[in-house]
């Protein structure tokens, strides 16, 4: 037992001394680009510049998932954050990328062929900026590039990035001496909100300080000397098998005179775990009675095997939009349950509404599932022609189901675009669509089953059967290597109006934005219990249960940044988002933030949710 406790010690030290040196490397870069931690990130080439002083080379695609369309800023945290998510590239992958252009394993790729790969494919580049690569005497001969010296450049050149922005961190003692905000995992879900008056449902509780437990060898998320309690606080939800399933929710056929619009969309989980989705506009000509609903999609089920999305939770958030786009209002959510259906129901005026899809990632998350063979994809025929396999043209027709948003059995520039964002990155222009009129099945512009079928034929046979492009798609829409979905959750949408004929459109796929963050945080401090810590005023902890899932947020009305411990060691039956039983989140002053989302890990037994909040 002293042996084994010696080496969880000496464990521990060391995984305290990596996050140290990583979180001295953030503050290195970040602050060889601005002037102090305290100062945010304000455009997409500022975060590019920091990363690269991190060691890292983003490409566009990278910049874009971090600062989308909705991002007017990014702080310390959130560069913290983006810096454990996105590794540095390592020389045996960097190899292994070339040795796919170079087939025939010389060391060596021809310069026109540089080029016309670089100018062509992926985020392109101009003849100019090739021409700087091939013109770099150190890694090129004869016409040709010698790509391993040019991966001993690029890393020697990394790591050179990384060393000059230490040194100057070191050299500078009045940087090294700066605060550099919050070191916590979670720090991106903290938003700033205006200082609220003090609740009239807020009750006062005092409970015991969190005792220490015996065994436990899970540390919290930032680097830490001692651990003490100055406060905590205890909440405890006992829920029944299958409790509130069935609330009262209009179901659409008790509604037929009412006019519809529907949306699909899909859930989709990132390599890091972050999750995307589809974000939508909604259209109301007039003040109406309205009914909105979402559910999972339940599109083709194989007899025996277990759809996996299911059983994933989906809820709205419903915005209104004023003046700007940024000025969203929230309007309300969908907490009433009806079996995997969400909805709410109530009136809303004319004018334009926001819809943010959100789930809790309790059951969307990565999983390791054993995978007996990898599932075939295309086969020659008799005749020697290329043809997809019968299982890989029974999941092109679901991807079609879920990519089609209108569900008019069609494919518009539109809809085939959120496709292409989210398997290659780029976009169709009107002229590319063009061609594919030409060449593929089209009905009144749109492509139609057949022709998306022959347009993943067309990419099996540029590639002369190789399958590999067509996995990277189906891998990027959530199959596994058995064709199973399990790493995405199609949806659909449905809006009922009583005086109008509601329009709603799909606008963005991208990962939650600050704007759904507050929407969650509103939502559960409007509706939830609030208890104060005993003795720390400035500290609130909201709990809110919808349907059969619980949400805690966590209000620092305090001028200082605090450290909160969350331990669920007692709850029974309880999935949590975080993935930990114990963990801890740093919460930014003035602000509030989301402590952890928690569902029923078997919903045919009973759950007891007992989390313990404490401030160290």
């Amino acid at each position: 037992q002293k042996v084994t406790l010696s080496e969880s010690s000496q464990a521990k030290k060391s995984q305290h001394a990596e996050e140290a040196i990583f979180y001295m490397n953030c503050r290195a870069a970040y602050l060889t680009v601005l002037k102090s931690s305290l100062e945010n990130i304000k455009s997409k080439e500022q975060l590019s510049l920091v990363l690269q002083q991190a060691g890292r080379n983003p490409s566009q695609k990278t910049v874009n998932k971090y600062w989308t369309s909705q991002t007017t800023t990014l702080n310390f945290d959130d560069f913290c954050t983006i810096l454990k998510k996105e590794k540095p590239a390592t020389k045996t992958e960097l190899l292994e990328a070339f040795g796919k252009i170079d087939t025939n394993n010389t060391g060596y790729i021809l310069h026109d062929e540089l080029y016309k790969i670089l100018t062509t494919r992926g985020e392109k580049m101009t003849r100019d900026e090739v021409s700087t690569i091939t013109k770099q005497a150190d890694f090129n001969c004869s016409g040709k590039l010698d790509y391993n010296k040019f991966c001993d450049l690029y890393m020697t050149t990394s790591e050179q990035c990384c060393k000059t922005a230490r040194e100057k961190l070191e050299v500078d003692s009045r940087l090294r001496q700066q605060q550099f905000g919050s070191q916590a995992e979670t720090s991106s879900e903290g938003i700033t909100l205006p200082v609220s008056k003090p609740s009239p449902r807020v009750s006062r509780k005092t409970d015991h300080k969190l005792a220490p437990t015996k065994g436990d060898s899970r540390t919290p998320s930032r680097p830490s000397s001692a651990l003490s309690c100055k406060a905590s606080i205890s909440t405890t939800i006992s829920v029944g098998a299958n409790s509130n399933r069935n609330t009262k929710l209009i179901e659409p056929d008790t509604i037929k005179e009412w006019q519809c619009a529907q949306s699909k969309g899909c859930f989709y989980l990132e390599e890091d775990g972050e999750i995307i989705s589809h974000k939508y506009k909604l259209h109301l000509p007039q003040r109406s009675t309205v009914c909105i609903t979402i559910k999972p999609l339940n599109v083709r089920q194989v007899e025996g095997k277990y759809c996996h999305w299911l059983s994933v939770d989906t809820a709205l958030y419903i915005l209104k939009e004023n003046e700007t786009q940024e000025n969203l209002q929230l309007v309300s959510f969908t907490e009433q349950q009806n079996k995997e259906m969400y909805g709410w129901k109530g009136e809303l005026g004319s004018g334009i509404y926001w819809l943010l899809p959100f789930t809790t990632g309790c059951r969307l998350k990565k999983v390791k599932t054993q995978i007996t063979g990898e599932a075939k994809l295309v086969y020659r025929g008799e005749d020697g022609e290329l043809a997809l396999t019968k299982e890989f043209r029974a999941t092109l027709l679901d991807i079609f189901e879920t990519i089609d948003l209108d569900g008019n059995g069609l494919l518009s520039l539109e809809e085939y675009n959120f496709f292409e964002l989210r398997t290659s990155g780029e976009k169709c222009d009107e002229e590319a669509w063009a061609v594919c009129k030409e060449n593929f099945d089209m009905k009144k512009n749109e492509l139609t089953r057949q022709g998306f079928m022959d347009l993943n034929l067309m990419e099996a046979n540029d590639r002369e059967g190789d399958p590999s492009d067509l996995w990277v798609t189906l891998l990027s829409l959530g199959y596994n290597k058995a064709l199973e979905m399990t790493e995405a959750c199609p949806f659909v949408i449905d809006i009922y109006a009583e005086k109008c004929k509601p329009r709603i459109k799909a606008i963005y796929l991208e990962s939650e934005s600050w704007q759904l963050n507050r929407a969650i945080c509103k939502s559960v401090v409007n509706k939830g219990e609030a208890k104060v810590m005993d003795g720390c005023e400035n500290i609130i902890i909201y709990t809110y249960k919808a349907g059969r899932r619980i949400t805690s947020v966590i209000e620092n009305k305090s001028e200082n940044k605090v450290i909160i411990h969350v331990n669920n060691e007692q709850s029974k039956n309880c999935l949590s988002n975080r993935g930990l039983a114990v963990f801890a989140v740093e919460v930014a002053p003035k602000s509030m933030m989301v402590s952890q989302h928690v569902m029923p890990l078997n919903e045919q037994e009973e759950w007891l949710y007992n989390c313990v909040h404490s401030l160290l």
